[in-house]
């Protein structure tokens, strides 16, 4: 006969969340614990990490993560792999706007307009792309063997409307001016990584989704977008917890987007 404790313990849900100790993480860290899950939050800095994790309750566990240092990668993945053996979802959430070197003062339009194609830094793009989009593929291969060892296993990437090349090419479209070569380009980027990984991963019943959720007040945008933090986190949790859901989705808070 199976042992009940056991039976339990390989039945338990576990999820990473990157980026987990504030903003939308936060908030997707927290609604995972409250649905069951044992959640590591994520955290480049470990104190933060900690803080946030004593918040959600005692199932969640801070772990120090750097989505651009490969070393607290693959020890994250290690860790994982001693404690549970498996992963049943990834939320690759950590993401950056800007390199972080000038913003003192800065609004949110100066910022904008420093990100244009013509005069962008080289250096500020490929600071934000590493985040945004080598991160994203660094932590998806390191954690795809123990996705492949729990049952129903998702990851869910954490995009952004301005991703969607076909709204933005619309004339009409309000957000078409704000389209960057730093942020709106490494998430459009981040799409393109997210379809990838969905179709390789079909064979295996490993679902991929994208998810944005809205122009939200974060720290991504000095905390100037016009949605709070409550309503924003809404569709980046529902997908979160949506085991039975499709994959190769990109959606938002007003629902399915333009790839």
């Amino acid at each position: 006969m199976e042992n009940t404790n056991q039976s339990s313990a390989n039945k338990q849900l576990i999820a990473l969340v990157t980026g987990a100790n504030q903003g939308v993480g936060f908030q997707i860290a927290k609604a995972l614990g409250e649905n069951g899950y044992t959640v590591y939050v994520g955290s480049r800095n470990l104190s933060n990490g900690e803080k946030a994790a004593a918040e959600i309750g005692n199932n969640a566990h801070a772990i120090q993560l750097d989505v651009t240092d490969q070393a607290t990668i693959t020890a994250t993945a290690a860790h994982i792999e001693q404690e549970h053996g498996r992963l049943g979802l990834l939320v690759n959430n950590a993401g950056i706007s800007h390199s972080g070197k000038v913003t003192v003062g800065r609004s949110l339009e100066d910022a904008m307009q420093a990100n244009r194609a013509s005069v962008a830094s080289l250096d500020e793009i490929r600071t934000v792309w590493e985040t945004n989009v080598f991160g994203v593929v660094a932590v998806t291969q390191a954690m795809i063997p123990l996705l492949r060892k729990a049952p129903a296993a998702r990851i869910v990437n954490v995009s952004s409307g301005l991703a969607s090349l076909s709204w933005i090419a619309d004339p009409n479209t309000w957000a078409r001016e704000h389209f960057d070569i730093v942020y709106g380009a490494s998430k459009t980027a981040m799409n393109a990584v997210t379809m990838a990984f969905a179709l390789e991963l079909e064979k295996d019943n490993i679902k991929v989704n994208a998810v944005s959720p809205g122009f939200t007040a974060t720290a991504l945008n000095n905390f100037q977008g016009t949605d709070s933090l409550e309503v924003g986190s809404r569709e980046p949790v529902r997908v979160a917890l949506d085991i039975d859901g499709p994959s190769l989705t990109f959606t938002g808070p007003e629902g399915q987007l333009q790839w």
